[in-house]
């Protein structure tokens, strides 16, 4: 497996500040703080497990982020 780079090549900003929020704004807070890729999922999507700098994941229920990962 590879390594996991170094967080200081992404924003410096807490995954859980987006759970709760309506998943546009959630998109556009993202975007402001510098993530390049956002990516929205719904509960329980099958998703490969590899690492990506600068991608921030959702997971959204009924429009609302319910969970929130960076890679």
């Amino acid at each position: 497996m590879a390594p996991i780079p170094p967080s200081h090549a992404e924003p410096q900003d807490s995954p859980e500040s987006y759970v709760g929020l309506e998943v546009s704004s959630a998109r556009e807070r993202a975007r402001e703080h510098g993530w390049p890729t956002v990516r929205s999922l719904p509960p329980g999507a099958i998703v490969t497990m590899e690492y990506l700098v600068g991608r921030l994941n959702f997971e959204v229920t009924d429009g609302t982020v319910t969970r929130c990962w960076k890679g």
